[in-house]
């Protein structure tokens, strides 16, 4: 079966606003097939199949992947997909594609990225004021710092405003043992760093040590609290939605691996 993906979204868009702003509308492809399942443990682990026939991610390898339960989560997707296929509805499939084909054969490269964020993360900088919004900050990103520190034996420096603050290369490389070498695990750690921010809050999320919904909302301190000073925009809010499905997708994963 050829990519759907590849032949759905080659030049297209897939933020509608972005559609929007270039005056144009994504092709979608009509759906084509009866029913999505799991199927049997084969090649590269749990295939994804339509109709009982394999898919395949754009680099043209088989939509495989670790566990059944994960398997099921991509397949139900698919199967929420009504009368065209549309890649901005389905998260889950378009962060599976880029582990299978980006990070399964070379995880070092993405590996290396996340220990990088560790150098400069968000949670290490605090705002100068107003009282309000340093109490949110510390109410949601001092018990990730102290997990790392309690868990971890990594203790960061904090720092006020947008100075660059140094962090103690025995505090990065304590934390560095956390990344997972599992090229699975990595990809969806990488991804909800990518979404927050903060490969410390990634971490947490793939370690049990927040939730969903926690390390969303301590990604979003400073935005929340700017919203409710100034208000928000219809643009952003949309945007915002849609980066909750993709950290939605990472954190399913990383449940179900």
């Amino acid at each position: 079966m050829r990519d759907i993906f590849e032949d759905i979204s080659t030049n297209q868009p897939l933020d509608p606003t972005e559609a929007a702003q270039r005056n144009m509308r994504p092709q979608l492809r009509k759906r084509f097939y009866a029913h999505a399942s799991a199927g049997e443990p084969g090649e590269g682990g749990y295939p994804v199949l339509l109709d009982g026939k394999s898919v395949r991610t754009p680099a043209r390898r088989i939509l495989a992947v670790p566990s059944r339960r994960l398997a099921e989560a991509l397949a139900a997707e698919w199967d929420a997909q009504a009368e065209v296929i549309d890649p901005a509805r389905m998260p889950l499939t378009r962060l599976v594609n880029s582990i299978i084909d980006g990070v399964v054969d070379a995880p070092q490269p993405v590996a290396d990225e996340v220990a990088k964020y560790l150098g400069s993360d968000l949670l290490f900088y605090r705002a100068d004021g107003p009282p309000g919004l340093l109490a949110l900050q510390a109410k949601h990103w001092d018990p990730v710092l102290d997990w790392a520190r309690d868990q971890h034996g990594a203790r960061f420096i904090l720092a006020e405003g947008v100075m660059f603050a140094h962090q103690p290369e025995h505090a990065i490389a304590a934390m560095g043992e956390a990344i997972p070498s599992d090229p699975w695990r990595l990809g969806g750690v990488h991804s909800a760093m990518t979404l927050t921010g903060s490969a410390l809050l990634a971490l947490a999320l793939a370690e049990g040590r927040l939730d969903l919904d926690a390390a969303w909302q301590a990604a979003h301190v400073d935005e929340d609290w700017n919203a409710q000073q100034w208000g928000s925009d219809d643009l952003a809010l949309d945007r915002r939605r849609q980066r909750f499905a993709e950290m939605k997708a990472a954190a399913d994963l990383l449940a179900a691996l």
